[in-house]
């Protein structure tokens, strides 16, 4: 018998719980005011920069690596990443925001190098999304993201390099 009250008892308190709690979530917030808890959707694309003053650079790198600066932008190729010395031009056209177009174009490395885009000068719209380092055509549509690495503190981001061809700046 008190086996059975104790059932009956463990029974009516986990209705009781049940019911109380539903009660609770049915009412309105005291201020009448909902809590809008979902992010804003992320943004895609290229980040919106204000212009740079245009840049040109050219340098001879050689298996020894070496490295690049293009405005607040660098460029760093690894020893051993070219097999040849090879002249390098990276151009930063100041009505393209933040993006690097690379020549010769097409030219592969046998490491990898990195790029370090700078985007202090763009309009992260206040959100703290990771930025990547995108490659472009020449008309800055975005083919695909490089695997790239942000550093909110400092504004960059850092993208792995496996050929030559325009890079710029994104979401």
């Amino acid at each position: 018998m008190a086996r059975r009250t104790r059932v009956a008892c463990v029974v009516a308190l986990l209705v009781v719980g049940l019911l109380s709690g539903r009660c609770a979530s049915d009412r309105p917030s005291p201020t009448g005011i909902t809590a809008n808890l979902t992010k804003p959707p992320k943004p895609s694309g290229l980040l919106q920069c204000s212009p740079l003053p245009s840049t040109t650079v050219k340098q001879k790198i050689g298996p020894a690596g070496g490295t690049l600066l293009i405005g607040p932008h660098v460029f760093v190729i690894p020893p051993g990443a070219l097999a040849v010395p090879v002249t390098i031009q990276a151009k930063l056209a100041s009505s393209s925001g933040n993006a690097i177009e690379f020549k010769p174009a097409g030219l592969v490395f046998l490491t990898p190098a990195s790029v370090t885009l700078s985007y202090a000068n763009c309009n992260t719209l206040g959100l703290t999304y990771s930025k990547q380092v995108a490659y472009t055509t020449d008309s800055l549509t975005v083919v695909y993201y490089v695997s790239s690495q942000d550093d909110p503190s400092a504004q960059r981001v850092t993208g792995r390099v496996d050929h030559f061809s325009d890079f710029a700046v994104a979401w």
